[in-house]
């Protein structure tokens, strides 16, 4: 039985206050923060990211969803096209799928050749090295999907005309090459989860307890974050406040509520 939404949200709530405190921190210590999203296709990347973000400032935690090469950025080595979107100081990066589509999507949909792929495989490391030797805080997450309700998800995606956009050919394919997809999970993990940027999985099969699970994890790998918020002089306004007034133009009329 999955975690109910009321229960989800109060158990978010305290994490949430910790979210903001360690964007508060970001940005006062000069932080970089890269967290990764990875997944199956419905696993629920969208939805993580939108808790982790939720009440962040929006001009300091930014999410990176990249689309399918240009003909240029087809030309250029892999990685160039995710290094634009890494953070500046005090800055936080959600990436909804990364540079590891190579690894994933590519390979098994034979978008990537071979050479490409094993090629991927030995820089990756290489390259989340050097992130991490300038000090950027990299978090690699995989949520993990039971084909169940992998088929779940995407017969509700198929049902439900608020998320039917969400469904596209790619994961149609991807129904029956489930275990392609756990090949190349697999040696990917073998590969690139390293001491220095090593890989999480999350069980995202509930996903709000995937959520809470992957957040509480962030938070407690985080150095001490606690930082209290700076005083702000508000004082009173010495007068009763006022209503809006209009002379040009006047707002629309308000929604009509039936009671």
């Amino acid at each position: 039985m999955g975690l109910k939404g009321k229960d989800y949200r109060k158990l978010l709530e305290p994490m949430t206050e910790e979210l903001v405190g360690m964007a508060r921190w970001a940005r006062t210590t000069g932080a970089r923060i890269v967290v990764l999203f990875e997944g199956r296709d419905t696993a629920g990347k969208g939805g993580a990211i939108r808790a982790v973000r939720d009440k962040l400032n929006p001009r300091q935690c930014r999410t990176v969803a990249l689309s399918k090469p240009s003909e240029d950025e087809q030309t250029q080595w892999y990685f160039q096209r995710y290094i634009d979107h890494l953070p500046s100081a005090g800055e936080i990066v959600l990436f909804d799928r990364s540079w590891y589509n190579r690894a994933g999507v590519e390979k098994v949909m034979g978008y990537a050749t071979g050479a490409q792929v094993d090629a991927f495989l030995k820089q990756a490391p290489i390259f989340e090295k050097q992130l991490t030797d300038d000090g950027i805080l990299l978090f690699k997450y995989w949520l993990t999907t039971d084909q169940d309700r992998q088929e779940e998800r995407l017969r509700e995606r198929l049902e439900d005309p608020l998320k039917r956009w969400k469904l596209s050919p790619v994961d149609l394919a991807a129904r029956d090459k489930y275990d392609a997809y756990t090949e190349a999970r697999e040696a990917m993990l073998k590969a690139t989860s390293t001491d220095n940027a090593p890989w999480t999985l999350v069980n995202f099969n509930d996903q709000k307890r995937g959520r809470l699970s992957l957040i509480r994890d962030l938070l407690d790998r985080l150095p001490d974050t606690h930082i209290e918020p700076p005083a702000i002089d508000f004082p009173d306004l010495h007068r009763e406040p006022k209503s809006e007034s209009y002379s040009v133009m006047k707002p629309i009329r308000d929604y009509p509520i039936k009671s």
